[in-house]
């Protein structure tokens, strides 16, 4: 049984050189690998690198999402733990951008500088073109397979001449057939190609012979050949071992940058989250929200009031002895930006100091605004109040004058005069006058 199988072994053996060395230059593919591996390492440094733009473009979003809707919900009505829960997700969008982006980072200055930097020492450019590895597998190949294609070349001749004696001594005998057959060949014909039948056979003999002879002698030098082609093609595979074995492990360094669920950061990022959310309380909420905008806040009851001169007076509009304010100057002038996608709602807008079950609210329904409320929208407001932003710095040169910054908004309170001056308020409470051409409406 074990015979049996050692003669199953060795032919199917036989059989592997067979169709990888019987016919010349059928190497080439072993040789070509080398060329393959060199472009598998471009392919996948390209490969990294696009992956490395999705990583940072993801993170950029993130940012400017977080940011955003940051200044949304801290200009928005939301308010206490609730709020700081929200924010909470605005945090974890920051901190997830970050880990992105150091992936981004990994993947360029770790990850491709690593398979860069082996494909240098792996492959070895030449001057006249191709690489020095696989001049040298070629090289060793056809130095291996130079006697053996020899006798090769001498055995398909040998074959070429039997095939073409046998064809020969075949159209011979035909025809020494057909002239017995007709009356009009002589005996002297028949004689001469009876002659030429004996001579195609001895041909064929002798042919025959050259064949076998040939063909035993490639048989001889085929094991010394298949030998000398195999340590050729185990180097070729030694090199192939090395760049599947390292792109196995850089691979695997690539998942591990990857896969951000095994970074200790990234779990306790959405611990910390947790922690934010569930730190909400309801009830403190509400208490909150009662003690300033409810029956809890400090109330100012009317009461009485000695009759006062001075006070009864209406303050006069404040004048400067020019007649105008001052012109405003554009060093101050507030950077552009998308109003559109930050809402001009401020929580700390200035409301009545009192509170009432009679007083009836200033701001929009859904059912005004056709069920499509929102609450990061303007606030619409009645009577002469409106919400204005400063287009400029501007500091008050009198005591009754406001002091602002360029982007700051307050409420107007009363129309511009004829001199130019509006009275308004601040977010603080100050109230006082302001050059009109300083603001605009929100």
């Amino acid at each position: 049984i074990s015979g049996i199988y050692f003669c199953v072994i060795a032919q199917r053996v036989i059989v592997l050189y067979s169709f990888l060395y019987s016919q010349v230059g059928n190497y080439k593919r072993a040789v070509k690998r080398v060329d393959d591996g060199h472009r598998l390492c471009n392919d996948l440094m390209n490969c990294l690198g696009e992956r490395s733009k999705i990583e940072k473009a993801y993170g950029d979003q993130l940012t400017a999402w977080s940011k955003r809707w940051r200044q949304l919900i801290e200009k928005g009505p939301q308010y206490g733990s609730v709020e700081r829960a929200w924010l909470g997700v605005m945090t974890e969008a920051e901190k997830v951008s970050e880990l992105h982006q150091d992936v981004k980072n990994n993947l360029l200055n770790e990850d491709i500088e690593r398979v860069k930097n082996w494909q240098k020492e792996a492959y070895h450019k030449q001057i006249i073109g191709g690489f020095k590895e696989a001049k040298e597998a070629d090289e060793g190949f056809k130095k291996a397979q130079k006697p053996w294609a020899k006798k090769l070349k001498e055995m398909e001749t040998a074959k070429k001449s039997y095939h073409m004696a046998c064809k020969e001594e075949k159209l011979a005998a035909t025809r020494e057939a057909n002239g017995k057959t007709e009356a009009s060949v002589t005996a002297d014909q028949q004689k001469k190609l009876h002659e030429k039948v004996d001579k195609c056979k001895q041909d064929v003999h002798k042919a025959k012979e050259k064949y076998e002879k040939s063909l035993e002698e490639l048989n001889k030098c085929t094991p010394q050949y298949m030998e000398c082609m195999e340590q050729v093609f185990d180097q070729c595979q030694q090199h192939e071992v090395k760049r599947l074995t390292f792109l196995k492990e850089a691979l695997l360094d690539i998942k591990r940058h990857l896969n951000l669920t095994e970074n200790q950061s990234y779990a306790n990022i959405y611990r910390e989250l947790e922690r934010t959310i569930l730190a909400a309380n309801t009830q403190e909420d509400l208490k909150w929200f009662s003690n300033n905008h409810g029956p809890g806040m400090h109330m100012n009851w009317p009461a009485f009031e000695e009759y006062n001169p001075e006070a009864a007076a209406a303050p006069p509009k404040k004048k400067k002895p020019d007649g105008a304010p001052p012109t405003p100057s554009t060093d101050h002038v507030a950077p552009p930006g998308d109003r559109s996608s930050v809402s001009s709602y401020d929580k700390n807008q200035a409301y009545s100091t009192e509170w009432s079950d009679d007083e009836q609210p200033t701001g929009f329904s859904a059912n005004e605004n056709g069920g499509n409320g929102n609450s990061f929208e303007e606030d619409s407001s009645t009577g002469k109040a409106v919400r204005v932003r400063a287009l400029y710095d501007y500091d008050g040169q009198e005591q009754d004058e406001l002091t602002f910054k360029a982007g700051d908004e307050l409420t107007k309170t009363e129309d511009e005069d004829e001199q130019g001056w509006c009275r308004g308020r601040l977010d603080n409470g100050r109230e006082g006058l302001y050059p009109a051409n300083y603001v605009e409406p929100i």
